[in-house]
């Protein structure tokens, strides 16, 4: 029977980031109905195949679409008078307690519409889709109350709806302590748990729950709580864990199977071993390491030794990582992290998908994969790492419909 593919990519190179393909030279592929269906050495390709388009890939290479699992995309305001206060001596602690830091960002997206919340995140969304990414994360976080979280959701539903790319929704409620909620955190912890997050998750608008564990956050058994409620409505949860200081966080997160733990420069070896025994992902997030001109790296060596699946992401948000480039990520966990080009492509690809529970979808190129896939201009896969500012894609393919910009 005659195969009718929708889309064949011929005389390419694939990083599949499939540990049992792992590179394909001289290759090609092919997609219908959105997913792969064929891959491998295009001298292998048999008869009995009808293409309605093929395309030559002149020798380039095709890795999957990028996954940045970790940002905070949609918010109101600008706080580049904090960035100037840091570099004049003022620690983002003391920035945080004078009313600064998310504080300031919630009053702005308080006082923003949804329109204007979507307009000045669309720049950033397209600043990511034409660095190849496919799937994104996007938290709440800067709204504190029900209404503020409510619409910073909406607006990363519409962004999925608008952009051919993957949006997943997590609902950051335990982000900071608003100012109406003063002194009495364990009434917002509660106001979280059993008003807004059921609400919002009736409205179909989280897919999972964070928090921010940390001294300037909430405590561990604040979170826990979180983590219950969220248990209750049956979402994953995923944890902001080790920033700043070692809470206990990343092992509370795998004690409740969570997704990811994030940041993690504080990490202990109880906790690399919590997650390594639960799967849960490390997100490294050296855009907030280098803004914040921290010291103290993540234990990298220790969660590789663990078997620890690492991610990179760009913790897009306007007062610690106003980064909107997964590519300039990835060097940065080359050159301040010692990852490897290959960790830091694998950092954003199967394992940042897997950080989202995205891993059976997206993040490799493998038959039944959905056909998220990036074509580059360039010699090896290392190229993508190496450059600073560079930007080499071709072609951006998400569930097999191809397009260039943005």
């Amino acid at each position: 029977m005659m195969q009718v593919w929708d889309h064949l990519w011929r005389n390419v190179h694939l990083a599949t980031m499939d540990a049992e393909s792992g590179d394909v030279h001289d290759a090609a592929i092919a997609v219908a109905d959105g997913k792969i269906v064929w891959l491998g050495k295009e001298a292998d390709l048999a008869s009995g195949w009808q293409a309605k388009q093929v395309t030559d890939g002149q020798g380039q290479w095709i890795t999957p679409g990028l996954t940045d699992c970790h940002t905070h995309l949609v918010y109101g305001g600008n706080r580049s008078h904090e960035f100037e206060a840091r570099l004049n001596g003022v620690s983002y602690e003391t920035i945080a307690k004078q009313g600064g830091g998310i504080r300031f960002t919630v009053n702005a997206t308080r006082a923003s519409d949804e329109d204007a919340l979507l307009q000045e995140a669309i720049p950033r969304l397209r600043s990511l889709l034409n660095e190849g990414v496919t799937t994104i994360e996007i938290k709440s976080g800067y709204g504190l109350n029900t209404e503020t979280e409510r619409k910073i959701l909406r607006v990363a539903r519409r962004l999925g709806t608008m952009f051919p790319v993957r949006v997943v929704t997590t609902f950051l409620g335990a982000h900071a302590l608003p100012p109406e909620f003063h002194g009495r955190a364990d009434d917002y912890i509660r106001h979280v748990c059993d008003e807004m997050l059921p609400a919002l998750a009736a409205e179909g608008l989280v897919d999972a729950v964070d928090a921010f564990c940390e001294n300037i956050g909430f405590t561990s058994a604040q979170t826990e709580q979180v983590f219950i409620a969220a248990q209750r409505l049956g979402l994953p949860v995923k944890l902001h864990a080790e920033q700043l200081s070692d809470q206990n966080g990343a092992a509370l997160t795998a004690r409740y199977q969570g997704l990811s733990a994030d940041h993690l420069e504080y990490l202990s070896q109880e906790g690399i071993a919590a997650m390594a025994a639960a799967g849960t992902v490390a997100v490294l997030l050296p855009g907030a390491f280098y803004y914040l001109r921290e010291t103290k790296l993540p234990p990298v060596q220790a969660l590789r030794d663990a078997g620890v699946p690492i991610a990179l992401a760009t913790d897009c948000n306007p007062g610690t990582s106003p980064m909107t480039s997964l590519l300039l990520t990835m060097n940065m966990g080359c050159t301040l992290f010692r990852m490897t080009p290959h960790e830091c492509l694998k950092a954003v690809t199967v394992n940042a998908a897997r950080a989202l529970g995205m891993q059976q979808r997206t993040g490799m190129l493998r038959t039944g994969m959905d056909a998220d896939m990036v074509r580059w201009d360039i010699t090896r896969p290392a190229d993508l790492s190496y450059h600073i500012g560079g930007n080499f894609m071709t072609e951006r393919i998400f569930q097999g419909v191809p397009s260039q910009r943005f």
